[in-house]
Formats: C-alpha cells, structure tokens, sequence
C-alpha cells in the first residue's frame, strides 16, 4: 500500500484510477500491507478520507490478519502476549485468543509508534521463560511526515539479541502471507500479479509464490538499485499510473 498507492496519507497519481479501474472491471484485488498498525475498516476510512482512494474493507490484507490466521491455524484457542497497536490486537482476539504476560503460548511483536521499554522487556522475559517468539513482519524501518521510523523488524533484533532466539515472521517477504491472499481471493497464482514497491519483500514474495510482479519507482527501491538484486520483476514502471493502462493488459476476463 504505502509507496504504491500512497505515501503515508499522501496519495500517489494514479492511484485511485488503478483501484477503479479494478472495481470496474469487477476484478478480484487485495491491498497488502505490512503495517500492523490500524484495522482494515481503519484503512479503508484512512484511505478514503485523505486520498479518495476507496478500497472496500474486505479487500485489504494485513500482516496482522495474516498472523492471527497462523496462530489460528497451529494453536486454536490459545494465549499471547502482544507488543502492538488495535490492528494487531482486534485481529488476534477475534479468532478467539487470550491476551495475557502471564505464560503465554507466544509472544507477538507487531508495529506500534509508542513502542514501550516496559513492554518490550516483559517480552524479552517471556520469551526467555520459552514463549514462542512470532513478528508480523521483517520490516526494519517505515516511513513517517518526520522521516524514517524504526519498524518490528528492528524492534525484533532488540529481543532476539536479549534471548538468542529468533522470531517467526509472517509479513512479506514470507510466502506464507502471499498464500494466504491468493486462499482469501480464490486465485491462481498464474493469473496473478503482485504490484509493489519494494524489491526485498515485494518483489520477492510475489516471485517465490509464482507470480507476475511489477516494481513501481515510488517507494522504497529505486530505479537504479533494481539490477543490485539476483532477481528481477517481470516489468519495472515509473508508478502505477503506468499500470492503469496495463490492467486490460494483464488481466484479460478469461483470466479474471
């Protein structure tokens, strides 16, 4: 989401015609985002309001639900200490886990802009004590109107440096979340195209998962650093304006 179709509120040209483009062809679409912050009815509204980019709630997919969907599936009914922000917790009590710092199964490191020493240190303890160690993603850093902010990723190294265990993560660039979207939307990987902005987890997710990928030059990879990486993207574009013109392109109603 950010650095494709926004830049924090800031919406990217083009944008809101690829969406409707999508809506209008009655093209199945998720919006992945990493950020664990806020809930997709909260994104949905976020979108909406600051860049006229609609988005119905059921169509974005974060790494928040994504992780209460693992927790789900390997241990139902279980318990959680959780490091994180509404997004993180309403997802995780809605399939029916207990939040706890008292022995939980695991510990849930997710992306909060007040992350807190106290709460940060009983995670280190929890984790110590054999809690399993989950993030929602590997992100080192994010994007801010102030620059850049440092994201679960970082915070992650902090507790795996303290206890010398690492982390479970399930944001991209793990495939995991990329079979997860393609599960929600009932797609096939060979009619599908991941967009994005970021070679290391993007690019690489939607690559690994056996999809088409399209690199767009607004976010965090740049133009000139795309031929550092051991792999490319089946099309590199300025920004998803250029996609606009590519959506009957790619995704022909045979295909759809």
């Amino acid at each position: 989401m950010d650095g494709v179709l926004v830049h924090e509120e800031d919406p990217i040209p083009g944008a809101k015609e690829f969406i409707a483009a999508l809506r209008e062809r009655d093209l199945p679409f998720l919006v992945l985002t990493n950020n664990s912050i806020f809930t997709p009815r909260d994104l949905r509204v976020r979108l909406l309001r600051s860049s006229g980019i609609d988005v119905p709630e059921d169509r974005i997919w974060t790494s928040a639900l994504a992780t209460a969907q693992f927790l789900d599936e390997q241990r139902p009914g279980g318990s959680a200490y959780v490091v994180g922000e509404t997004g993180l917790t309403q997802a995780i009590h809605d399939v029916g886990y207990v939040m706890t710092d008292r022995d939980p199964d695991y510990v849930v490191l997710g992306e909060t802009r007040t992350y807190s020493f106290e709460a940060i240190t009983r995670a280190i303890r929890l984790v110590s004590g054999g809690a399993r160690f989950i993030a929602t993603n590997p992100d080192p850093n994010g994007p801010s109107a102030q620059g850049m902010l440092p994201a679960t990723g970082s915070v992650a190294a902090l507790i795996s440096t303290a206890t010398g265990r690492q982390p479970y993560f399930i944001g991209k660039p793990n495939p995991l979340m990329m079979r997860s979207a393609l599960n929600r939307l009932e797609a096939h990987s060979e009619t599908t195209v991941m967009i994005g902005d970021r070679m290391d987890t993007d690019i690489i997710s939607g690559l690994e998962a056996g999809l088409r990928t399209i690199l767009v030059a607004t976010g965090a990879t740049a133009l000139h650093e795309v031929e550092n990486f051991p792999y490319r993207p089946t099309r590199v574009v300025d920004s998803i304006a250029d996609v606009v013109a590519l959506v009957g392109e790619l995704f022909r109603p045979d295909e759809a």
